[in-house]
């Protein structure tokens, strides 16, 4: 039935009280939960304050607060995506220590909050090599007097030149001008090492030490392993390091102890990222046996793909108890029972929860969001059953009733094969667009590619679809959260299956009357920024793109354009160079330029070490050279990941007039973007 009260006015050109200042607001979310005593901790976005991020602690007392002042700012740049930042503990007094990273220098610091007149007093030195010392994944031991984490240290001017160990930092100040004072603990990647490793993980009783590693050309979902040693009870490094679990073709995302002394890890050999316990008895074995899966049969995920460097899907509980982020697609928390497989999710309306948990006692501390409200901190007793918001309350800062209602659609691509994508129809309170007027609609190539969007709130495109302008979110194959096979569907075919995948959502939308098809972009970042100047070049599907932070030239960003992390990635998604170089030519959009007939926006950041402004350097000539419409928009200060307010509502209004430009949508409160040729 049509609501004859409703406006009608033709798609885009719908008013809304979500600007784009509301939405850069929203950006971000809680993230890197710790317990410190009796306390909650996390780190939190503050785009108003040039992207920073600081460290939030919600007292027993329920009172929430931020510890750092500006421009103290809690992120890491270990493999560039960095990791965990900072690690907290209750001293004898009960007064909190933490040690967390500081983005500009990458030292780490001491703070003690609650010391009168204390400010935070660096540990580490800085290096005047390379691009310096880098920390991640931290654990106080303040028994011991020290820090232990992930250590990235660079030898020369090239990204590749690093290497990384576990490493130990005295708490007493003693390295901070002595890189010598900084111990090693385990070995480096020339000594038997592994080039790529998370933080350690030490046993109840102290005795044992294990932690995941992988070397190049593997990424951390092509196969992992875990590395168990002893831990001396002198200073020295540990000992009698050797791998126990994993391999070049199984994923091992995270491991951990159970009080018993088990050790637990979730690993995909089934297909499905799945959690395992290996018995105490077990571990004295040069080569244990995982032990049977903790909750069998079940194709869906307990884990995910290793971005970032101390992310968590499981969490022990005092009582045998595992606290688990699981699902297919969208997740959820339950708690399994690792004797009897028995697992029992929480109640409420959370549609997606955040690979990081804390536990208190009985009480888990996720993240978690929804379609209709934005990531929150919340806790669960296990003793009740019971959750509740502690932590980042999401507050409706519009009417709610401008929000999309988006639902989960699977699609039919090339050969029949499933596509995941989440669709966001223009949705608006106040106004309705003509009957039988198919919407515009901008297609959204996600980054990773190894990634997923969840179906959570997402104040950018509440921007979109509350003027009239839909939004589809497209888990193209080689997506996390359905299973290895899925992953696997990109490997050698990046550049083909995901622009396949995403233009066959665009036609279906098109065929079946929901979408405008004279009126279809397609927008994305990083890689998605690739898939959307791939789709520039290789199909007729789109009215125009927004590129953004994107790689564009397979052969400079296998031949030293990139980050050491993300330097052999290629091989799996597209082969190997020197056995495939016609592939890498063929595939890059910066090959076929010309081929582009539509218009492009490109956002670029100029700090971004993972996709380089030169290779939006070398889009723009060519397309200067060619002349092809684009608008170019380059931001100082911003890296891989636009994270400052005004970037972001620069963005945004940029993209909003790109598509107006080219649908044809005539508003009165958006500056024009000016192309050139």
């Amino acid at each position: 039935m049509v609501n004859d009260t409703l406006t009608t006015a033709a798609h885009g050109t719908w008013p809304s009280p979500i600007d784009a200042a509301l939405a850069a607001s929203h950006d971000g979310r809680p993230e890197s939960l710790g317990a410190v005593g009796e306390e909650v901790w996390w780190t939190a976005p503050r785009p108003a304050e040039d992207g920073r991020r600081t460290l939030v602690r919600h007292r027993a007392d329920g009172t929430e607060e931020s510890v750092l002042p500006a421009p103290w700012n809690v992120r890491s740049r270990v493999i560039e995506y960095g990791g965990h930042p900072w690690a907290g503990a209750a001293r004898a007094d009960g007064t909190p220590l933490v040690v967390f990273v500081h983005f500009p220098d990458q030292r780490l610091y001491a703070y003690e909050p609650d010391t009168p007149g204390a400010a935070p007093r660096p540990l580490t030195p800085v290096s005047g090599i390379g691009e310096g010392l880098r920390w991640a994944d931290l654990t106080l031991h303040l028994e011991r007097g020290e820090v232990w984490g992930v250590l990235e240290e660079f030898t020369g001017p090239a990204p590749t030149d690093v290497h990384r160990v576990i490493a130990a930092v005295p708490l007493d100040g003693s390295a901070t001008a002595d890189r010598s004072a900084v111990r090693e603990l385990s070995p480096r990647e020339a000594d038997g090492g592994h080039r790529f490793i998370t933080g350690p993980r030490l046993s109840p009783d102290g005795r044992r030490v294990a932690w995941i590693g992988w070397d190049h050309p593997r990424m951390p979902w092509d196969g992992t392993e875990v590395v168990l040693a002893a831990v001396p009870e002198g200073p020295g490094p540990f000992t009698g390091a050797r791998t126990v679990l994993g391999g070049p073709e199984e994923s091992i995302c995270q491991v951990g102890w159970a009080p018993d002394g088990s050790l637990l890890h979730v690993g995909d050999a089934t297909g499905w990222w799945t959690p395992y316990r290996t018995r105490p008895d077990e571990l004295d074995r040069a080569r244990p046996e995982p032990g049977a899966p903790l909750c069998p049969g079940r194709e869906e995920e307990f884990g995910g793909p290793l971005w970032r460097i101390g992310l968590q899907w499981f969490h022990p509980l005092d009582n045998g108890l595992l606290a688990v982020v699981h699902g297919k697609g969208s997740t959820r928390l339950g708690i399994l029972d690792p004797e009897t497989g028995e697992l029992v999710d929480t109640t409420g309306p959370w549609t997606e929860w955040a690979s990081t948990l804390a536990v208190q006692g009985d009480r888990v501390i996720g993240v978690a969001a929804s379609p209709r409200t934005g990531y929150e901190v919340v806790e669960l007793d296990t003793r009740t059953g019971h959750t509740r918001v502690i932590g980042a309350h999401h507050h409706d800062s519009v009417d709610p009733a401008f929000l999309p209602d988006p639902h989960e659609r699977v699609f039919t691509g090339p050969g029949g094969r499933e596509i995941h994508a989440h669709v966001y129809p223009p949705h608006s309170p106040t106004h309705r667009a003509p009957d039988g007027t198919p919407a515009p609609y901008a297609i959204w190539a996600h980054g990773g590619p190894t990634g997923q969007v969840p179906l959570v709130l997402d104040m950018e495109i509440a921007y979109f679809t509350s003027r009239g302008i839909g939004v589809v979110e497209v888990n193209y194959g080689g997506s996390t959260g359905y299973g290895r096979a899925y992953r696997n569907r990109l490997r050698e075919q990046w550049g083909v299956v995901d622009v396949e995948d995403c233009a066959a959502v665009a036609r279906a939308l098109a065929e079946e009357g929901t979408a405008d098809p004279g009126r279809l972009a397609v927008r994305g970042g990083s890689a998605g920024g690739w898939t959307t100047a791939a789709s520039l070049t290789t199909t007729d599907v789109y009215a125009c793109g927004t590129i953004i932070y994107p790689v564009l030239d397979l052969l400079g960003w296998a031949t030293g354009e990139t980050h050491d992390f993300e330097s052999r990635y290629l091989e799996s998604l597209v082969g190997q160079l020197a056995k495939v170089p016609e592939r890498y030519r063929e595939r890059s959009p910066l090959s076929h330029t010309e081929r582009i007939t539509v218009p492009f926006l490109l956002l670029q950041g100029l700090d971004d070490a993972i996709c380089p402004p030169v290779q939006s350097d070398r889009l723009l000539a060519a397309a200067a050279e060619h002349g092809i419409p684009h608008a170019y928009i380059a931001f100082e200060g911003e890296g891989h990941g636009f994270r400052r307010a005004d970037t972001m509502i620069r963005a945004l209004e940029a993209e909003l007039a790109l598509y107006a430009r080219t649908f044809g949508i005539e508003r009165t409160d958006l500056a024009p973007l000016e192309l050139r040729t």
